[in-house]
């Protein structure tokens, strides 16, 4: 068990020892150097480490560089060593404003597309004469179905996690020289959740009309008991992380904001994150479209194409998701940002809420595109964008798994071979891929996935201009997320990854930037 991280006040200590059975069992992981099964138990604080063939031991301090880790993350700086993404006043700043103001703006997001027919001017009346006292009177109340729909969601998604059967997937090394265990059974669930859900609507067991007009009751059962969820995660991460991926930064926000761990586990097999970004956070993207297009058939008596086009694109991109849902393990969601605030509660309020907010918007604008070469267009071109996304994320997922042994666009692919340096001192050897798609730009991959989002919000026209928030969130995301990045690299390969940009040289669009 980790020692008692400094700075962390007498309480945390005192809730260890009641913890401990129910949350320290330690992640499936593999020692990077060999791929073999191991198991941890604690010893005087460190963690030991057995293979599975008995052939060696070695221990392994999980204290050691946690904190200063931590600090870095409070800083701005990310990854392998200290490499700024941000100014400190920067990133502090924008902690404190995101866990201010996401949380009414997911109700924004409700009140304006439902109640003020997705008008950010009506709304703007609204709350001029009204004013704040009017805002908390529309803010609504979670109810008790609101949260039964939640937990029924939740239980059933774990569940699916948990029983259905999958191949087992070995996530990329962590900064502490780790390797975790899945199991690849995302698309199972997703067909069966998405077969049941059809299924008992069918059957006349449950209609998903109800989702929709209890929907401000759920967002906002899900902002409360998601933040409920965030301080669990927080206090799990003094008191019994699962790996030494783990450590505190010193300051309550950041460790809040940020995250204790960078995979929680309750159990052997229940991986938090996993659950929080996949089954929970997409999933409930899927099931919502399902039900906002139900909505509209039985408010209409037909499902208008554009919702037909919205709807059908983000379904593909979900489908797509969890098709590849092992290559989302390595990416940056997993395999770097830790689970806190950020990414938790991202995935159990914020995707549900606004990633769908276009095909919630079109539940009241049935806009008519009609079989011309505009619909067309708009669908053949999400389409493209989504396969284009998808044959990037393959290139590397394949360049990955054989080595660098594969052909990329009809040939053998160019690459560097790159060495590092984990926190525990080890030397690793990674291969960085310079061509196919990824020989266009470092993150080529974000411009199909911010031009797919545009074009699922393309059906609500241009009467309002709420319903392409989404498609502007995710734009500043991933430039974001490519800046963070970028330092994350230039840090771990050092020498290796200026021979990378060299040949590379562009972050995200070819010939700008």
């Amino acid at each position: 068990m980790e020692k008692e991280t400094k700075g962390v006040k007498s309480p945390i200590s005192a809730l260890q020892g009641s913890l401990l059975d129910l949350l320290n069992y330690k992640e499936q992981i593999l020692p990077s150097p060999a791929l073999e099964k191991v198991k941890e138990r604690e010893v005087e604080g460190k963690t030991l480490i057995e293979r599975s063939d008995h052939r060696d031991r070695e221990m392994v301090s999980k204290a050691d560089g946690a904190h200063d880790e931590g600090k870095k993350e409070l800083r701005g700086e990310v990854g392998y060593g200290a490499a700024p993404a941000h100014s400190p006043a920067v990133t502090y700043g924008s902690m404190l404003a995101l866990l201010l103001f996401c949380p009414p703006f997911v109700m924004f997001i409700w009140f304006t597309m439902v109640h003020m027919d997705g008008s950010v001017e009506r709304f703007w009346q609204f709350y001029k004469l009204q004013g704040v006292t009017g805002l908390y009177k529309v803010w609504p109340v979670p109810t008790l179905l609101a949260w039964k729909l939640i937990a029924s969601f939740a239980v059933f998604e774990a569940f699916l996690l948990l029983v259905l059967p999958g191949k087992p997937f070995i996530g990329p090394v962590s900064p502490a020289g780790n390797r975790p265990v899945y199991k690849c059974n995302g698309m199972e669930a997703y067909l069966t959740t998405l077969a049941v859900y059809i299924g008992i609507w069918r059957l006349g067991w449950f209609n998903p009309s109800i989702v929709y007009d209890h929907l401000g009751e759920i967002y906002s059962a899900l902002i409360i008991g998601s933040f409920i969820f965030c301080v669990f995660l927080y206090i799990k991460g003094h008191v019994a992380p699962s790996s030494t991926d783990s450590g505190s930064s010193g300051n309550v926000i950041a460790d809040f904001y940020w995250g204790m761990e960078l995979y929680p586990r309750i159990g052997r097999s229940f991986d938090i994150k996993v659950f929080t970004n996949c089954r929970f956070g997409m999933m409930s993207w899927a099931v919502l479209a399902v039900s906002y297009c139900i909505k509209q058939y039985e408010q209409n008596g037909a499902i208008a194409d554009s919702m037909l086009v919205s709807t059908g694109l983000m379904l593909v991109y979900i489908t797509k998701f969890f098709w590849w849902e092992k290559g989302y393990w390595s990416t940056m969601d997993i395999a770097h940002d830790r689970a806190g605030f950020y990414i938790c509660w991202g995935c159990l309020v914020w995707v549900p809420s606004v990633y769908t907010s276009p095909a919630l918007y079109l539940v009241k604008h049935p806009n008519t595109l009609g079989l011309s070469m505009s619909s067309l267009a708009i669908l053949f071109a999400g389409l493209l964008c989504i396969y284009i996304n998808y044959d990037c994320d393959r290139q590397r997922q394949l360049f990955r798994a054989t080595n660098g042994k594969c052909r990329i666009w009809g040939k053998p692919p160019s690459k560097i071979e790159a060495a590092y340096v984990t926190e525990l001192g080890e030397t690793k050897k990674s291969l960085l891929l310079t061509s196919g798609w990824w020989g266009v730009s470092h993150h080529f991959h974000y411009i199909p996935e911010i031009a797919a989002s545009f074009f699922w919000t393309l059906p609500a026209l241009f009467e309002n201009y709420l319903p392409y928030f989404y498609f502007l969130f995710l734009t500043i995301l991933l430039f974001d997320r490519a800046q963070r990045d970028e330092q994350r690299c230039r840090t771990k390969y050092k020498k290796y990854w200026a021979a990378y940009c060299k040949q590379v040289p562009y972050k995200v669009i070819p010939f700008l930037y």
